[in-house]
This record gives structure tokens, C-alpha cells and sequence, in this order.
């Protein structure tokens, strides 16, 4: 255990501890700044029960590998390549908050409000997600730096499938709040995880009128899956169901599995 207080222990854990504070402490004066201490809650942290075992996991491998193999951690270059990592994503992700200003919310908005528009300047003239953009480089670096093997794949793999979840999502609402010029603006730029997405086909929405016979959710998707929308990789689908009153529902598939819940405007899928 002595190896943990040694130089290289010290040094780059200190360097993980400084990253983390820094990170979600900028992040909560952020949005304390944009929207004011009244409208700003702790979840602004962005500290979660799954986020927090992340983390601990992380120390743990750290300490383990310094302890039995300390020579796993002597790898300056890579240390320091991580180093680099977590510098140039918290720069993206705080540029991007930035210049959003109050267009930037850490939870998806479901409904338009007077001050959410479009921004497509500066930073998000070059790629859609700059604020998801940085977080992936900047977690990922925070493993690299710390000579973490098994936490750099686990951290990849985690934290692409939850913003590839999570972007086609929000991507639904702001086509539903900005239309064509969301469109527009969508087809001149890549999202950081395009290549989530292999077919090409990007955010499909669909728009369908059934009838009264479609009332429940296990015939909508055995209809689905007949016209074989489990083929290939849709992520959204917005289907209007007719029963004596139009329903807007939001449908998604991810890895062949089916989810729900229920949303402020009805039943969200995905």
C-alpha cells in the first residue's frame, strides 16, 4: 500500500481528485450563472448514485494496480496523454456551456420555453453535442491519466451508450420545437456518436395514422416489428394513434431491446 504515497500515487491521484472538483464544481457556478440560484439544484453537480460507484470503482483499480503492480503506473507519457484529455474536454464542454448560455439545460426539456433557442454558432458550428462531446473526452482521459486499463474501456463503453441513448432523445424534442431549421442545421453537422449509427440513417422520424384497432402498446409494436423496424438501427419513431383523440408517442430501439416510460406529454419510448 506504500505505493499509493510514493510520487507517482500522489501525483496522479491528486491530479484525478483536482479534475473531478473542478469539473462539477464549474459546472454548478455555470448554471448558477445562466439561470440564476433560484432555478439551479443540486443535480447541476451531476453527481449520481451510478456516477459515484464509477468513480470508486476507478480508485479501487487504481489502488490495486499501483499495489501489485506498480510498473502499470510508471507509463508517463500515457499518464500524461490523459492529463491532456481531461484538459481539452472540460475546455469543449465549458466553451459549449458558455456559449449556449441559457439555452443550456443539464436535463432534456421537454417543452419550449422562451428563452431555449437554437444555437448554432461558435463551437455548435462545428459539431451538434460539443457539451456530450467533452464529457466522453474528458472522462475517458481522467482513466487514461490515471493508468486504468480496465476503467478506460469500461468508462468508453458506458458513457457512448448512455449519450447514444440519451442524444436521439433530446434530438426528438428539438425537432418538435425547431422543425426544419433543426433539420437544416442537423444535415451540415456530424453528432459525436454518428457512428453509433452505421446504416447512415441517422434520427428517423415517422409519422402514422392508425386506427382504433392499434389502441395498445403490444399491438403498436408487433406492428412495428412486421414492417421490420428492428432490422436496422432506428432510433426514433413519432407515431400519431388515433382512438377519438391524436396521441403523440416516441418509440425507441437500442440493441434489439424494447423500454418505456411514462413522459410529461404521454408515453416516451426509448
Amino acid at each position: 500500500m506504500t505505493a499509493i504515497f510514493s510520487y507517482t500515487g500522489c501525483r496522479q491521484l491528486s491530479q484525478f481528485v483536482v479534475a473531478i472538483v473542478f469539473f462539477h464544481v464549474s459546472e454548478y457556478v455555470l448554471a448558477v450563472c445562466a439561470h440564476g440560484r433560484s432555478n439551479v439544484t443540486l443535480r447541476s453537480l451531476l453527481i449520481s448514485k451510478h456516477y459515484v460507484i464509477a468513480m470508486i470503482c476507478s480508485i479501487l483499480e487504481y489502488c490495486l494496480e499501483i499495489t501489485f503492480f506498480p510498473w502499470l503506473k510508471e507509463y508517463w507519457w500515457i499518464s500524461n496523454l490523459g492529463l491532456a484529455m481531461v484538459i481539452i474536454g472540460e475546455i469543449i464542454r465549458k466553451v459549449a456551456i458558455i456559449t449556449a448560455g441559457r439555452a443550456f439545460t443539464h436535463l432534456i426539456k421537454i417543452h419550449h420555453d422562451e428563452h431555449h433557442m437554437l444555437v448554432t454558432h461558435g463551437i455548435y458550428g462545428f459539431v451538434r453535442h460539443p457539451g456530450y462531446c467533452g464529457f466522453f473526452i474528458w472522462s475517458v482521459g481522467s482513466q487514461v491519466m490515471l493508468l486504468n486499463p480496465i476503467c478506460t474501456f469500461a468508462f468508453a463503453v458506458v458513457v457512448w451508450k448512455f449519450f447514444a441513448g440519451r442524444i436521439p432523445y433530446e434530438e426528438f424534442y428539438l425537432r418538435q420545437f425547431f422543425g426544419d431549421e433543426y433539420d437544416e442545421y442537423a444535415q451540415r453537422l456530424i453528432r459525436y456518436t454518428s457512428c453509433a449509427n452505421p446504416s447512415g440513417l441517422g434520427v428517423i422520424v415517422i409519422q402514422r395514422m392508425f386506427n382504433s384497432s392499434f389502441r395498445n402498446i403490444r399491438s403498436l409494436i408487433h406492428e412495428m416489428q412486421v414492417h421490420g423496424f428492428e432490422s436496422y438501427p432506428v432510433i426514433a419513431l413519432s407515431y400519431l394513434i388515433h382512438d377519438g383523440n391524436i396521441k403523440d408517442y416516441a418509440y425507441g430501439v437500442a440493441g434489439g431491446r424494447i423500454t418505456f416510460r411514462r413522459g410529461e406529454a404521454g408515453l416516451i419510448f426509448g
